[in-house]
């Protein structure tokens, strides 16, 4: 997959629990002992987003490095529930733990001064004690991605590939990550429009925001509505929210309707797969969790962990893009988004990670 994608970057994860659990060991040959433990977020392991991004990246170091992996699957959502599921793992010997969401923020800002011992890697969020006094402790790494400059991307892809018409956007819950699709997507349509001679158009009408993350009946009757209107392609982050908005796209491409689909996290390709090998994803709005996992955890096996840091992964080391291949985008699509990524890689373009105009 890491060669398919215009963007790489980094990986890990962890399990056994109430709910459900997972367990990965290796026979490498004078492997590490470190053991890696995964929390999972709300949702499966298998979730196509950050819990299977997260898990994919640590099931690599077993293979790679020797780790001994396990995830575990809390009973709640929960600041208890998570901070039960660390210590299980932390009273079985998994004191490398990886948590996948900002949802865990609290915990971790618990757990890093609870298991000093332990060390953690919190993907997308900073640990705080609930009023946002957010300290990284020295056994605990904070990593976020430039989510504004895959939305942008995947807006510069469809606006190629579709040239004129309407866009929509669905996000889940109205959180900065989300907000930073959205303000990157619109940005990378007007620099479309304003650079690449497209003619594609965003209405207020078409961003909207369902409330939650696993909403899927209310994900697919959103994008219905959005269909209804006009829209030839709609930008889902949104979780299983996106789920129902895929499934929409599917039902109506099954008719023989126009109606695209822009996937987030990882590439969604296959998931929109309606009819033989043909799929309603145009292209993903890429972030690469499962490399992020796997770099922090291969950092640990060389003793250069970077505790008491908050990283970013974007373009300019790889951690975000597009899929470089996708059938339903054109080749003449494809190496155009590849030199708008250059240049955002290069800094000639910059990305506003906030509402406003793109920054020149």
């Amino acid at each position: 997959m890491i060669k398919k994608i215009i963007a790489i970057a980094l990986t890990a994860v962890v399990g056994m629990s109430v709910v459900g659990c997972g367990s990965s060991e290796s026979n490498v040959e004078g492997g590490t002992d470190l053991r890696v433990g995964m929390v999972t977020d709300s949702g499966t392991i298998d979730d196509k987003s950050f819990n299977q991004g997260t898990w994919e990246g640590i099931q690599k170091t077993v293979s790679d490095f020797g780790v001994d992996a396990n995830y575990l699957k809390p009973a709640g959502t929960t600041e208890a529930d998570y901070l039960k599921e660390i210590q299980n793992l932390y009273d079985t010997g998994y004191k490398f733990i990886v948590t996948p969401g900002f949802k865990f923020e609290t915990a971790i800002y618990q757990a890093q001064q609870k298991y000093q011992d332990a060390k953690f890697v919190l993907l997308e969020g900073s640990p705080h004690s609930g009023d946002n006094n957010a300290i990284v402790g020295e056994n605990t790494v904070s990593i976020y991605f430039a989510d504004e400059q895959a939305g942008f991307l995947a807006g510069v892809a469809a606006a190629l590939e579709l040239k004129e018409g309407d866009l929509g956007f669905i996000g889940g819950m109205e959180i900065p990550p989300v907000q930073r699709f959205n303000y990157g997507y619109q940005q990378g349509i007007r620099y479309a429009n304003e650079n690449l001679g497209t003619k594609m158009s965003i209405k207020e009408e078409n961003i909207v925001f369902q409330g939650s993350f696993d909403n899927s009946a209310a994900g697919q009757q959103l994008a219905a509505q959005m269909y209804d209107r006009g829209v030839k392609a709609i930008f889902c982050a949104a979780g299983g929210v996106g789920v129902g908005v895929i499934n929409e796209a599917k039902t109506r491409a099954l008719s023989g309707k126009e109606a695209w689909v822009m996937g987030v996290d990882v590439d969604q390709y296959a998931d929109g797969i309606y009819e033989g090998d043909k799929s309603v994803i145009l292209t993903s709005a890429i972030k690469r969790i499962d490399v992020a996992a796997y770099d922090m955890i291969k950092a640990e096996t060389e003793g250069n962990f970077p505790g008491g840091q908050t990283l970013t992964f974007d373009a300019s080391n790889d951690g975000v893009g597009i899929p470089a291949e996708n059938p339903n985008l054109s080749k003449e699509t494809t190496d155009k988004v590849a030199e708008v990524f250059n240049q955002i890689k290069e800094g000639s373009i910059k990305v506003s990670a906030e509402k406003g105009d793109l920054l020149k």
